[in-house]
Formats: structure tokens, C-alpha cells, sequence
């Protein structure tokens, strides 16, 4: 089961949406192409089917992840120092000391920042920080070895 917050569960959404609503423009495209006559060799009517079947493919991904996804929330039985997916949070390099801000996502949104690194609750970071609490030493094995990190804080935005 794959958790996600609710800003993706909700851009989940809106992508499903956008998709569905695209449907009559793909039948009309594909009439219309229809209409031109030999099938066999027109263009027109192939590509629309070929949008047809990419568009109804991801409308199935879309649906299938969001109906088994775990939205994890805006919870009160979740305690304010233990981070959970949607949690900004400060970590130390115990190492180095040097500090970073971190976001705990359950899909990478593809916007970078300097000030916050988004992380997967897939990757290694991201396993190692779900239900970590503030304090606590954790262990991340990256494939330039094993570092450790302290979390300093979890940043209320």
C-alpha cells in the first residue's frame, strides 16, 4: 500500500479528471477520422487511437493507485514529533553537522528547491525518517555508504 498526502492525492484527482473529461474530444477525433474512409492507411484515425489507449492506460494507473493508496492527513492521533509522509523536516549530519530541510512525499512533485529536498517514503532516506522522532539518530544506508542523521525539528509550514 502506497501512502500519499492529501496535496497528492489531490493532484492525483485532478490529473484522473483532466484525463476523463479529454474522453468526447478522442471519440470525436476518432469519428472524424473514421469519416475520411480506408482505415487501413489513414493517420489521422491511428493516432487518435493511439491517444485513445495511452489516455485510458494512464486513466487505469491513475485509478489504481489512487483506490489503493493510504492518505495519510492532517491526523490529531499523530503525535507532533514523529514524522509521517507530508512532514518538512530538519536533520543534522551527524557527521559534518551540517543541517538540511527534508520533505517526506509519497511521489516525487518534480519541483526542486534549494531550501527543502523532497524524499520518497520509498527511497532510503524516506524509510529511515517515517516515524522517526524528534531527537532520534537514524540510520540511512545510501549507495555511498552509511550516514547518520539527527532530526533537529519537524518544520510546521
Amino acid at each position: 500500500m502506497e501512502m500519499i498526502s492529501p496535496e497528492e492525492k489531490q493532484k492525483l484527482t485532478d490529473q484522473l479528471e483532466e484525463l476523463k473529461s479529454r474522453r468526447p474530444e478522442i471519440s470525436r477525433r476518432i469519428a472524424e477520422a473514421r469519416e475520411l474512409g480506408d482505415l487501413k492507411e489513414n493517420a489521422d484515425y491511428h493516432a487518435a487511437r493511439e491517444d485513445q489507449g495511452v489516455m485510458e492506460a494512464r486513466i487505469r494507473q491513475l485509478e489504481d493507485r489512487l483506490s489503493k493508496a493510504m492518505v495519510m492527513g492532517d491526523d490529531a492521533s499523530v503525535p507532533t514529533d514523529m514524522v509521517f509522509l507530508g512532514a518538512t523536516v530538519k536533520l543534522r549530519n551527524v557527521d559534518n553537522e551540517q543541517e538540511m530541510l527534508y520533505r517526506l512525499v509519497g511521489e516525487a512533485s518534480g519541483v526542486f528547491s534549494e531550501e527543502i529536498i523532497e524524499v520518497t517514503s520509498s527511497s532510503p532516506m524516506g524509510s529511515s525518517l517515517m516515524r522517526a522522532r524528534i531527537g532520534e539518530v537514524i540510520r540511512v544506508d545510501l549507495p555511498r555508504g552509511v550516514r547518520r542523521f539527527e532530526v533537529v525539528e519537524i518544520v510546521i509550514e
